[in-house]
């Protein structure tokens, strides 16, 4: 009880300020696509170099929280991901816009990521030291298996068109492997290309697929003087009702709350994992949710229970991602780094002896998790205001502006001209893929977990020796295969079972 009154002395007006400014600021850096929660993080650091250290981790804490959050606006809206954790459920969020539940969209997606991280906060705040030593667990052998867990969602959310999801995939693994390779340090598919030895970043191939392609396709089929489907939105009454946001979604929470509650901790377990974050975390949780709900053919074409779930997800993971940085001082992902530098500048280092010797600002970090949270309702009712007036412009002023945006947020991934270039072929190739209905979101989940497959089964194969029985000789690795392997069933029994139904 004495640590916890302590804890909250810490926290004062300039950080409750320091949470409501920077929580300003994330929702609008989150919502440009291509500017990401870790480049919104990053742009904090110089700020905190003048402020106390609570107020300075709570600057931290409530940009990550907000930017993640505005990921959704832009997908929303435009069918933009403004974070790649809005990816795994944009197509979703965007049908229902078009449908006209502007406000319907937003408000389950704001209440579901709050609850999503007051939940994850929670989970921080009971399980800490328990969870980290956990993840700790984990060797290369636990992340092959994550990794292809994390691959199997793009047939999970696939419905009919699983093959078609499969070869997006692939070429989404493709493109990963793209640069130098990290074992052998070979170059591989550059051409000789000089810009293409760090390889090609998903941000800029994201914004490509999602933004240019749908720019192509709206003057596409201008054209040809046809009538695009994103040009008009009839049902527009949430925008008279500018601060409804809550209308109507108790009711779909309610329902789903057992689904919050356990994407919610999928998306803790995730964040906790060192490497894995929000955005795994969502396509995990969004897999699971279709797999269990009782209407999956809704998934991809306007579910609401995909956005709650796969919402909540990500802003647990946030929290999750604390846990092995608070404890052990290993970042759970590229924000909790730099949050960690933050937190050696301030004299807490990360470790068992921040809980020994400064438990009560450890406590105050915890306080600072949960207003942050809770702060996103208001200031999310100002900014998604504002911002969902976007889709009353006229198109033929909007979409120039959206590609402009597009480049300047390639551009601003590592100041590289080459990343526009990267922008603009995959957007050429995201409108012939959606033309010919072939889902693109599986090459983002290719991008991004790519990358991990092979650096963790190459290190597993090396420590092995080429043994394969070593990938199932560990418990956590073997409760993973087998999971894996239970998709696989599923999925193969799920192709058997339609083959048959039709013929």
């Amino acid at each position: 009880m004495e640590i916890f009154t302590n804890a909250i002395s810490y926290i004062d007006l300039n950080s409750i300020i320091a949470i409501f400014a920077a929580g300003l600021f994330g929702l609008f850096v989150g919502a440009i696509p291509g500017l990401t929660a870790t480049m919104a993080v990053a742009l904090m650091v110089p700020f905190t170099f003048f402020m106390e250290p609570i107020p300075a981790l709570a600057l931290m804490i409530s940009v990550g929280a907000s930017s993640i959050y505005a990921g959704d606006i832009p997908g929303a809206l435009l069918r933009i991901p403004g974070t790649p954790a809005s990816a795994a459920y944009v197509d979703d969020s965007y049908l229902l816009v078009k449908q006209g539940k502007v406000n319907r969209v937003l408000g389950l997606g704001l209440m579901s990521s709050v609850i999503g991280g007051v939940i994850g906060t929670i989970i921080l705040a009971l399980a800490a030291p328990s969870l980290a030593q956990f993840a700790l667990k984990f060797s290369s052998f636990e992340y092959m298996w994550l990794s292809l867990l994390g691959l199997s969602c793009a047939t999970l959310i696939a419905g009919k068109f699983i093959t078609k999801s499969l070869l997006t995939l692939l070429f989404g693994i493709l493109i990963s492997t793209i640069g130098f390779d990290e074992f052998t340090g070979q170059a591989r598919f550059t051409f000789g290309f000089v810009s293409l030895y760090e390889g090609v970043s998903f941000i800029p191939a994201m914004i490509g697929l999602f933004a240019i392609s749908g720019a192509i396709e709206y003057y596409a089929t201008r054209y040809k003087g046809q009538n695009s489907i994103n040009t008009d939105i009839t049902e527009l009454e949430q925008t008279k009702n500018s601060l409804n946001l809550f209308k109507g979604i108790a009711k779909p929470l309610i329902k789903r709350k057992g689904s919050i509650l356990r994407s919610s901790v999928i998306g803790t377990l995730i964040g906790a994992l060192p490497g894995a974050g929000a955005d795994i975390a969502a396509w995990i949780s969004y897999a699971l949710s279709k797999k269990t709900s009782k209407t999956p053919e809704q998934y991809g074409k306007g579910s609401e229970d995909a956005i709650i779930d796969a919402s909540s997800s990500n802003n647990a993971s946030l929290a999750g991602s604390w846990i092995p940085s608070l404890v052990f001082g290993i970042p759970g992902d590229s924000a909790a780094a730099i949050i960690i530098g933050v937190l050696y500048m301030k004299d807490m280092q990360p470790g068992p002896s921040l809980f020994l010797f400064q438990p009560d600002k450890l406590y105050a970090v915890f306080i600072l998790f949960l207003i942050a949270n809770l702060a996103l309702i208001p200031l999310a009712l100002i900014v998604v205001n504002f911002l969902k007036k976007i889709i009353q412009i006229n198109k033929d002023i909007l979409y120039p502006i959206v590609i402009i945006f597009s480049m300047v947020g390639a551009f601003a991934i590592n100041n590289s001209p080459e990343a526009i270039i990267v922008m603009l072929i995959m957007g050429v190739i995201g409108y012939f893929l959606q033309k010919n209905h072939y889902p693109i979101s599986p090459i983002i989940l290719g991008m991004i977990l790519g990358p991990m497959l092979e650096r963790n089964l190459l290190a597993s194969l090396t420590k092995s020796d080429g043994n394969l029985i070593a990938f199932v000789e560990r418990p956590v690795s073997a409760v993973l295969g087998c999971c894996f392997l239970l998709v696989v069933i599923l999925q193969v029994w799920g192709i058997v079972k339609n083959f048959n139904e039709k013929n």
